[in-house]
């Protein structure tokens, strides 16, 4: 049960600048969620560069990031406090894709490598991309849904360098759950919580999925 971040931009911004609103909201979370944390950004080559700490967000030095035109972070709780180990940070990523997830499924039945359930639903979803992201993005959502006795949560932010798609599901804690964004001009932003202290934040609504 993790914090998400993702800003997109058609100008460039300030990382730092986001990633202490993300820091601040992951430190007061309810859930602990400080297991270590991670970021992906497009650099001035748009070109990924991908950065993990074990430490929590709120303890690191967040002024050693520049500029980009988007962003994805991701504050770890670790299941049951197992498994904290920086090779377990999101983001998850290869050259095509950037994954983030926040959730708890039980009883699922795939097949798939990875070390933790996040990354084998990153590795399931890429079995069906043939080209069309967002037609892998729901395949592989709406077969999770079948295969899993119970969701409590699962939302997934996946990012290329020019889309995102965002699934998001629960059957508890709606509160904590429901993912949050904001649309301003050429800016976009999704959070699990919006930005200390703002209000013009929209729910995103249950069983949604949405493509920027």
């Amino acid at each position: 049960m993790c914090r998400l971040l993702l800003v997109k931009s058609e100008n460039v911004f300030d990382i730092e600048t986001h990633l202490k609103n993300f820091a601040a909201i992951s430190k007061n979370s309810k859930e602990y969620q400080g297991h270590g944390w991670g970021c992906s950004y497009l650099d001035e080559k748009n070109e990924w560069k991908h950065y993990k700490n074990i430490n929590p967000v709120w303890k690191d030095d967040l002024s050693q990031f520049g500029k980009t035109k988007m962003l994805v972070a991701h504050a770890r709780s670790a299941f049951k406090d197992e498994g904290i180990f920086i090779e377990n940070n999101m983001p998850f990523h290869d050259p095509k894709y950037v994954f983030i997830f926040n959730g708890e499924l039980q009883g699922v039945r795939i097949k798939e490598e990875g070390r933790i359930g996040a990354e084998k639903i990153f590795n399931f979803f890429k079995r069906f991309d043939n080209g069309d992201t967002i037609q892998a993005f729901v395949k592989g959502v709406s077969l999770i849904k079948k295969k899993s006795r119970h969701i409590r949560g699962m939302n997934i932010i996946v990012a290329t360098k020019e889309n995102v798609y965002l699934n998001t599901t629960f059957e508890e804690d709606k509160e904590y759950y429901t993912m949050h964004y904001k649309e301003t001009g050429h800016d976009l932003l999704v959070c699990s919580d919006p930005y200390p202290g703002e209000t013009d934040w929209s729910n995103v609504p249950n069983n949604a999925i949405l493509v920027w």
